[in-house]
């Protein structure tokens, strides 16, 4: 039986345009590339440059997961994201535990103003998307092999 996420709400919204399509899936390919190109693992606790930018994006993954199924999605690709992150970074448990807090941050944050699917609920979805695009070619340029 398919766990429901609590407090989601059946929506039924108009399938995505080609252009949302695409950009979502621009964005996965970014995602894993970031995490996988760059070669993030770390040995130490030690904060990197971009500590910061890996947490906003568990930030943006947690938002985009929660958004995302509540405006029809159905699925957990922004948790397999955020879990793709986690294993090709290879955190300390203290690292490990801030991107978790990010991901469940985004996630709680948008979960404690949106019950139903609406327009700035999907411009945020937008947002959000680009955002990540951004801040994705950013790790991999700045940071990858």
């Amino acid at each position: 039986m398919a766990r429901r996420q609590p407090g989601l709400a059946a929506v039924a919204i108009p399938r995505e345009n080609t252009a949302m399509t695409l950009r979502k899936s621009a964005f996965a390919a970014l995602v894993i590339a970031a995490a996988f190109a760059s070669g993030i693992g770390r040995a130490s606790a030690i904060e990197a440059q971009y500590d910061k930018q890996l947490l906003r994006l568990a930030e943006l993954f947690g938002s985009l997961h929660y958004l995302r199924n509540l405006c029809g999605e159905t699925g957990n690709t922004w948790r397999e994201h955020m879990e793709a992150l986690l294993v090709a970074e290879e955190p300390e448990p203290e690292n490990r535990a801030r991107l978790v807090a990010s991901f469940n941050h985004g996630y709680r944050s948008f979960g404690s103003v949106y019950t139903t699917c609406t327009a700035s609920a999907v411009e945020a979805i937008e947002r959000y998307m680009l955002e990540g695009e951004t801040l994705t070619r950013d790790l991999v340029s700045r940071f990858g092999n």
